[in-house]
């Protein structure tokens, strides 16, 4: 069963400022989740031999599209035509407003489920996503540890944080600017189910922070066509 996605969404041009927390987890795959279940777009390739993925769970409480919760997947740097970056190959976010907006100002390939998101006394964070049909897909208990740091957007090289996204012919390339402050941050349990979302309990994971708070700025994206560049 597949959600029916609404006849008229509002757009909402880059570029977009938004404000929330989150968690950020680099993990390694074993080379057939990376080969066989990452959701690789038509037309990209992974590009080397390195096993790191990330994850990322984010809550945006404001932005240019309202609050709503996502949960993506990288797989690592693609060859998306000539270019060679990071590139989101599966995500699920809460609001259709972010899926249309999401495919049209940058090319990210959307879909949308329900989540429920709680933020334990315990200091527990247990996020669950549910799709269309009632599975639930994922399950992810997170923690926080140690102090509060300052994370400045400049310690993060452009190169590092530019990424590419195939759609329809056209590659999307931008790259998001942020700060705010971390705390280091450990999975506690995950599980996934690999129909709906890679499966990152067979991986381990190298490192995790809790993005406490921050301030994101999502810039216009750069625009080619594939045939021009491949």
């Amino acid at each position: 069963m597949t959600e029916s996605r609404p006849s008229s969404i509002a757009l909402a041009p880059a570029p977009w400022d938004l404000y929330g927390r989150g968690y950020v987890i680099a993990v390694r795959l074993p080379q057939d989740v990376l080969d066989q279940g990452s959701f690789l777009p038509e037309g990209c390739t992974r590009a080397g031999r390195s096993r790191m993925a990330y994850a990322m769970f984010v809550d945006y409480s404001a932005g240019d599209v309202g609050p709503y919760h996502e949960l993506l997947y990288i797989p690592g740097v693609l060859n998306v035509g000539h270019r060679r970056n990071l590139s989101i190959s599966h995500i699920f976010v809460s609001t259709w407003a972010s899926v249309v907006n999401g495919e049209v100002n940058w090319g990210i390939p959307k879909d949308r489920c329900d989540f429920d998101v709680q933020y334990g006394a315990d200091g527990i964070d247990r996020v669950a996503l549910t799709a269309a049909d009632g599975t639930v897909f994922a399950e992810l208990e997170l923690q926080a540890r140690g102090p509060r740091l300052p994370a400045p957007g400049h310690w993060v090289p452009r190169g590092l944080r530019t990424l590419s996204q195939l759609r329809e012919g056209q590659v999307y390339s931008y790259a998001p600017e942020a700060r705010g402050h971390f705390r280091f941050a450990k999975v506690r349990n995950w599980r996934f189910d690999a129909r709906y979302f890679p499966d990152l309990a067979r991986g381990e994971v190298v490192a995790a922070i809790k993005i406490t708070d921050f301030r994101m700025i999502f810039p216009v994206a750069d625009v080619e066509p594939l045939d021009l560049i491949s």
